[in-house]
């Protein structure tokens, strides 16, 4: 049984977020930690954990803690509708991102939905508090649109970096249960002549993993030309690793990653060390 934190901000309820949960369930039991953080301004909740001085202690006005109560009894209601072993944190009230960072410390997962970082922000400040957010979890977090279809195959971003590898054995430890669908290793490059890097080793390692394997050389920029090829397709999750690699990795200096997310088309799972 996995540990997952699904968190919610404010009195937005992810059903994207909580619908991959409950899929999730379906195919094996999980235990659900529902974490409701106050509706506060991104930039506060997602860089306090780096400011200095005295902590930041957002104030929820009464009309949006009635909503937080709300969320908190449909998130409890749609958890016991489907069978779902859940727990409740509503200490998080006045707290904002230390905690959600020590709560991923002790989870397999963070589920959060992907379209909350582009609700009334513009693109480049989202960017900027989903970087945020990704850099200070110490799980892999899946980020899920609202609109989605649940997976039915799997892409795995792939370079030969250490992020790369780390990511893809995360994936397969984390969700046995999707590693017997078609899988897509992907390498992209513009040059045609670049060699997949050290194809017989990731071979080896992703074929005892992903029953379905296919190592897939992709020729286009990724800056480019990924987000648009992986939009089509939308039954897939995407499998990254973060910060570092090489430039087919470097998710938010180059976007492609960032350009997936903001499409709201696919969920995407990221680790990084």
């Amino acid at each position: 049984m996995k540990k997952i934190i699904i968190a919610f901000e404010g009195t937005h309820f992810s059903e994207g977020a909580f619908e991959f949960a409950r899929r999730l369930n379906e195919l094996q039991p999980v235990l659900l930690t529902g974490v409701f953080l106050p509706q506060t301004e991104l930039a506060n909740v997602w860089s306090y954990g780096d400011a200095l001085g005295a902590p930041f202690t957002p104030v929820m006005e009464t009309e949006e803690a009635e909503v937080v109560k709300q969320n908190i009894a449909h998130f409890e209601k749609r958890c016991i509708g489907n069978g779902i072993d859940f727990r409740v944190h509503k200490d998080f009230y006045e707290l904002a991102l230390p905690e959600l960072k020590n709560e991923s410390r002790f989870a397999d997962l963070v589920i959060l939905g992907s379209e909350i970082f582009y609700q009334d922000t513009g693109l480049q400040f989202s960017r900027h508090y989903l970087k945020e957010a990704l850099q200070h979890m110490e799980c892999p977090v899946l980020l899920v649109p609202e609109q989605f279809e649940f997976p039915e195959s799997n892409v795995l971003a792939y370079d030969g970096s250490e992020e790369a590898l780390f990511a893809i054995k995360q994936f397969a430890y984390i969700f046995p249960e999707l590693t017997d669908r078609e899988t897509l290793l992907v390498y992209a490059s513009p040059d045609s002549d670049d060699d997949f890097p050290d194809i017989i080793k990731i071979e080896e390692l992703a074929a005892r993993h992903f029953s379905d394997l296919t190592l897939y050389k992709l020729n286009v920029d990724p800056k480019k030309h990924f987000s648009f090829w992986m939009a089509e397709r939308k039954s897939s999750i995407l499998v990254s690793g973060s910060y570092g690699g090489t430039e087919f990795l470097q998710l938010f200096k180059k976007s492609f990653v960032q350009d997936i997310i903001a499409i709201h088309k696919v969920p995407v799972f990221i680790a990084h060390k």
